[in-house]
């Protein structure tokens, strides 16, 4: 019979920690992200139409600056995250389908621990910050799924949201 996952947050008496990793080694991790930015049909239509520039400038622009800066923050957001010398950060998007803008955040580091939490908290911070650039033009705009579609270096692989034995 298989052992439930053990929760690495907690310490014996069940008490939130952050992971010690002072023994493990440094390696090179990446992880990549993405979130969905659902708009309204007019909403996608006047986007394009005005080359992806709403009343506040530019959506696209303005999103990678947001989720770059989330990237680098991640550990002041998400109280056990490590605080990490980013070493790449790349935030790109595209239509997929009429209505549907898919966001994506890779990051890499060489470090002891991964970059998963920083590629999630970018590409979800793009995609309010492209909300927010759009919300005037209607609030119907719907954020999600937000996935982790890959990550490597650590103890586990994921590709395609999926672990993949080692």
């Amino acid at each position: 019979m298989a052992h439930p996952p053990k929760i690495t947050h907690l310490d014996v008496s069940g008490r939130p920690r952050m992971v010690d990793v002072g023994a493990k080694r440094a390696t090179h991790r990446t992880a990549v992200a993405e979130a969905r930015v659902q708009f309204p049909p007019a909403v996608a239509d006047a986007l394009r139409a005005n080359g992806l520039r709403a009343a506040k400038g530019p959506v696209l622009d303005t999103a990678i600056i947001a989720g770059t800066m989330a990237v680098k923050r991640t550990h002041e957001l998400i109280p056990f995250c490590h605080p990490l010398a980013i070493e790449r950060c790349v935030i790109s998007a595209e239509f997929v389908g009429d209505t549907e803008l898919a966001i994506r955040c890779e990051v890499s580091v060489t470090h002891k621990t991964g970059v998963e939490m920083e590629a999630l908290t970018g590409a979800t911070v793009a995609a309010l910050a492209v909300y927010d650039m759009c919300k005037a033009l209607s609030h119907a705009i719907v954020i999600g799924p937000v996935r982790l579609l890959d990550k490597a270096g650590g103890k586990r692989r994921i590709r395609a949201g999926r672990e993949l034995r080692r």
